[in-house]
């Protein structure tokens, strides 16, 4: 069966070397258990993460006691019209950003910044300089009524307010956040997005293999 795409961007990060860890999240981790050489039957691993590792989906459940979790949602609800927006400003994302970007409610919408041009959303390394969303972004999101909110690091959070106003305005109304994604190689423009994540029932986040189709 032939897709009917003529580009398709894997914009996911490789977990291990590429993949960051936010601090006070186990990093990942994969354990062999058993190799063919020694037991003559098959490869076994074990793998050990956060539901935050690499690129991850949130859930209203991440930062809203009794707020929607992973088993609350469809497989559809995860395929999104997508707009990728370019972003200039080496410090944050800001609400006339959002304007400018006039998205469709319903729909996606990711931040393409320095932290995919420099190559920090994937170098396995936590910093506090990178790209971020800021409250009034956030806010601009939300009236918008945008469905997705995706950004090319590890969190979308501004590293230096404790109260994470950005997660709290996204996902208290409901909207879902991408974080972690690399947009490099990535024009702007429209796009089909899939994030599926793992069937994790009670889950607050999960890893995804994100990409966008066109």
């Amino acid at each position: 069966m032939k897709l009917q795409f003529e580009q398709i961007f894997d914009i996911s990060v490789r977990l291990g070397e590429e993949s960051i860890t936010f601090p006070g999240d186990p990093a990942f981790e994969r354990e062999v258990l058993m190799n063919i050489p020694e037991s003559g039957i098959c490869e076994l691993s074990g793998l050990r993460m956060s539901a935050h590792s690499g690129t991850h989906i949130d859930m209203p459940s991440h930062f809203i006691e009794k707020g929607k979790r992973l088993g609350d949602y469809a497989p559809a609800e995860f395929i999104f019209s997508a707009t990728v927006v370019e972003i200039d400003s080496p410090e944050a994302i800001f609400a006339a950003d959002v304007h400018a970007a006039s998205p469709e409610p319903g729909t996606a919408l990711l931040f393409k910044t320095a932290n995919s041009l420099t190559g920090s959303c994937c170098n396995g390394k936590y910093t506090k300089d990178y790209v971020y969303l800021s409250a009034d972004a956030a806010n601009a999101c939300v009236e918008k009524k945008v469905a997705l909110v995706g950004i090319d690091y590890i969190t979308i959070e501004d590293p230096d307010d404790p109260d994470f106003p950005a997660h709290h305005a996204v996902l208290g109304n409901g909207i879902f956040i991408l974080e972690g994604v690399n947009l490099r190689d990535v024009p702007a423009g429209k796009y089909t997005l899939i994030a599926l994540p793992l069937n994790i029932p009670d889950g607050e986040a999960s890893p995804v293999r994100a990409i966008l189709l066109r």
